[in-house]
């Protein structure tokens, strides 16, 4: 079998914007002096989550927190630059369906199991397993066929269509590798942590209070970081504890008032935070989607895409996210945010313009001509609504602020926006379902192939895919299966460039600003590092004094 140098499918560098005080780039401290052992190490995060199953969960905080007890089979810098993890190293055939991994041999499982190839295709096919019901990792996974163990540590990976994005893919958490027995042993309660969750992580997941902490302890057996990694050998710390604090004040003051060691600061709080020369603030730009209000083309008045474009052209983005962030975030005017790597089409920038007059045309044109008593527009006796479900545990970022915002403007064009208020099971529901005419969502990840996951046809929500305005268009399809089986980078960026612009101009979206991952450090805690996620990773962490 012909393969290809591992070099050709290296990832591009990734380009995070940083601005820091004290430090910036991959690393958050400052010279501390020499590491010092022991301690526990707390963070505050922002929001809980319902599952820390990674399989399953499409939750950020799930990556972050589960990065500690799972490890991957590559690891990706903050780089963009592969290295070997729990694989010593791969091949890929020259049509980039196969993967060929040899793996390392010296691995063992927090439950005492060995990790060989088995463990791994144990995990490929849980994934893909309908009865995993993931709601991402299966649309990571792509077009996967199936996997072959061609001896005790060496696996062949197999996949229908090519599929370049896979090795960007197989480094997060969400393809990160439990153990086989915890797989079938606990399978009825990987989502509820703790003693549930078993890897080969540098930290051994001991106890999970829902949405409110999560507590790990140390593996003094780690021995088998990536070489990339910038910590090598077990933590230094003895333990570490991620409280789930969703009130930006709480959670500001947590931090000041060294009840934690670090935190992710609020957008409010990112100044005062910076001014304080007890604490550092590191601010990066996170790859892959932006925030964004993606558009039901499937159902109701946004079939039309008249009503699409002024959808988009009754709102200004300028002014709320101006007014909103102050300075804080950038606007975004692409699906994707301008750090993803290989990807991003600047010449995007202005395709959409705020110009209420002609959105009112387009509604005229469409036939939402009448008016109710409350102003807003009709058409054959139907007032003009639009439903945004959201869990209100879960806004952050002033969300909520920028969506009361977002429906004033369209409230001025006659267009009533309807967000509404959901519990968990209800919002996964009407996800999957498609019952919805505007869903908000930012997706991280370190590779355009993020747009797949959006746009490609057979990424419907029910499918693990995040195609929430449910496209379905072969010439957009033919554009990113392009993107998935080409190697250089910019040969890549031409074909997403294609859906971003097409994405935009058909309306099936409006971008609105490019998250930003602000985490602050409280003095004394050091070693905190940030991955080709901008996400942060503790195996590293210690603090100067206890």
């Amino acid at each position: 079998m012909a393969t290809r140098p591992v070099a050709a499918v290296t990832v591009t560098a990734l380009l995070l914007l940083v601005t820091a005080c004290g430090s910036g780039g991959e690393q958050a401290d400052r010279k501390g002096g020499e590491p010092v052992r022991g301690g526990t190490f707390t963070y505050a995060a922002a929001v809980g989550t319902s599952c820390l199953d990674p399989h399953t969960s499409p939750g950020d905080i799930t990556a972050v927190v589960q990065r500690n007890v799972f490890d991957s089979l590559v690891q990706l810098d903050a780089k963009g630059k592969l290295h070997p993890w729990l694989a010593t190293s791969w091949t890929v055939s020259e049509d980039a369906r196969t993967y060929t991994f040899q793996l390392r041999d010296d691995v063992t499982f927090h439950d005492g199991t060995a990790f060989d190839a088995a463990a791994v295709k144990a995990n490929l096919e849980h994934i893909k397993d309908p009865a995993t019901k993931s709601l991402y990792a299966a649309a990571l996974l792509g077009p996967y066929s199936g996997s072959e163990v061609l001896g005790k540590h060496s696996i062949k990976v197999t996949f229908s269509e090519p599929n370049i994005p896979f090795l960007q893919a197989a480094s997060t958490p969400y393809l990160g590798i439990a153990s086989p027995r915890s797989l079938t042993e606990f399978k009825d309660k990987l989502c509820a942590g703790g003693k549930y969750s078993v890897g080969t992580g540098p930290y051994r997941s001991e106890r999970y209070v829902k949405n409110d902490r999560a507590e790990f302890v140390r593996n003094k057996d780690y021995a088998w970081a990536a070489q990339g990694a910038a910590h090598q050998g077990p933590p230094l710390v003895d333990k570490l504890v991620v409280r789930f604090l969703p009130e930006d004040s709480v959670r500001t003051g947590a931090l000041t008032s060294r009840q934690v060691d670090a935190a992710a600061v609020p957008v409010t709080s990112a100044a005062a935070v910076q001014r304080d020369d007890s604490l550092r603030l590191t601010r990066q730009q996170s790859p892959g989607a932006a925030y964004s209000l993606y558009l039901n083309t499937t159902r109701g008045p946004l079939r039309d895409e008249r009503v699409r474009r002024a959808f988009q052209q009754s709102v200004d983005v300028d002014a709320l996210v101006k007014s909103i962030y102050r300075g804080e975030y950038e606007r975004a005017w692409s699906p994707l945010s301008p750090a993803t790597p290989a990807a991003y089409d600047k010449s995007i920038e202005g395709a959409v313009e705020h110009d209420p007059a002609a959105a009112a045309e387009l509604l005229d044109e469409a036939g939402w001509s009448g008016r109710d008593a409350k102003g807003y527009r009709t058409k054959d006796g139907q007032r003009l609504a639009l439903h945004w479900p959201f869990i209100g545990a879960l806004v952050r970022d002033q969300r909520d602020v920028l969506g009361e915002a977002v429906q004033a403007e369209l409230k001025k064009n006659g267009i009533d926006l309807v967000r509404d208020p959901v519990e968990t099971g209800a919002y996964f529901e009407r996800y999957g379902t498609g019952d919805y005419d505007v869903w908000d969502n930012a997706w991280v990840r370190a590779d355009p192939a993020i747009l797949a996951g959006f746009y490609l046809s057979s990424n419907l929500p029910a499918a693990g895919g995040q195609n929430v305005s449910r496209t379905e268009d072969k010439q957009v399809d033919s554009w990113l299966r392009a993107g998935a089986g080409e190697a250089e980078p910019a040969v890549r960026e031409k074909s997403y460039a294609k859906v971003e612009r097409w994405a935009v101009d058909h309306a099936t979206v409006l971008p609105l600003y490019v998250p930003v991952t602000s985490v602050g450090v409280a003095r004394g805690a050091e070693g905190l590092t940030f991955d080709a996620n901008a996400w942060p990773q503790f195996a590293g962490v210690w603090k100067s004094t206890r």
